[in-house]
């Protein structure tokens, strides 16, 4: 039953319920690693609004250097969603079951290295930070463009705006008085209880996932990101592992096949 979960995570057969738990599990990362980058180079990396206002304001003020900075941050996080659609492109053509995985996996390697390397490196000070911050926009970008992908543009993890603001929409809703039976007839406003559900989750584990990351990189460090690195390197080897066994079979097949026609 676990592997059966987990393996559904990134199926490229999709459903509503396995969209909400990668979802999930994907905002609970997404906050770790924004809470943990924020204490290592005192920026938020996953979204491009403040980055954005950034460049506008250092551009108004003439500061060039700050605004080469903020495109660099901005261009990082695009190439990682664009990474994202290259992969799940490519793996739809090849009909692979690792379509989402692979771009998971690609991640996984990404925090790795961040977590092992970025204690080692502090010596650096100027070069590391931008670097760290170049590296999980990237990865922020590279993930968003994930769960986007595999949910058909319904959910986002890496920032919270959209989500609270469907919070407020549905809440808004769900507290509006439909008064009498004609109106009710013309314009009955009902509340979207599931998809408030859902982000509402979406908020809570991104809320969770900050404090706990926030907690563990102050204690541990760098290191801190490992287990979440391992965790999705799990979640993403169940679906590379099955295409793998089905190369192996197909390249058996052929081999079996040429004998034959010896």
């Amino acid at each position: 039953m676990p592997v059966q979960f987990l393996r559904a995570l990134t199926s490229p057969h999709r459903s509503m319920r396995s969209d909400f738990h990668l979802g999930v599990y994907m905002a609970f990362v997404a906050g770790a690693v924004n809470a943990g980058g924020f204490l290592a180079i005192a920026r938020y990396t996953s979204h491009m609004s403040g980055i954005v206002a950034g460049i506008g304001d250092d551009l108004a003020l003439s500061r060039l250097l700050p605004v080469l900075g903020g495109l660099a941050l901005l261009v990082a996080f695009v190439l990682g969603a664009m990474t994202t659609a290259i992969i799940v492109s490519w793996g739809r053509r090849q009909a692979i079951h690792s379509q989402f995985a692979l771009p998971l996996l690609v991640e996984a390697f990404l925090l790795l290295i961040f977590g092992f390397v970025g204690d080692h490196l502090s010596f650096y000070v100027p070069l590391t930070v931008p670097a760290i911050a170049l590296l999980l926009c990237f990865v922020m970008g590279l993930q968003n463009a994930i769960v986007t992908k595999a949910s058909s543009a319904e959910i986002r993890t890496t920032h919270m705006t959209g989500v609270i603001t469907d919070i407020g929409i549905e809440l808004g809703k769900l507290l509006y008085w439909n008064k009498s039976q004609a109106a009710n007839q013309q314009y009955f406003v009902e509340a979207n209880r599931n998809r408030l559900k859902m982000h509402l989750a979406l908020f809570l584990m991104f809320l969770l996932g900050g404090i706990i990351g926030a907690m563990s990189f102050k204690k541990f460090g760098f290191i801190a990101v490992v287990p979440l690195s391992l965790s999705l390197m799990i979640i993403a080897a169940l679906q590379v592992l099955q295409d793998i066994k089905n190369i192996l079979r197909r390249l058996k097949e052929k081999k079996v096949s040429d004998d034959s026609n010896r």
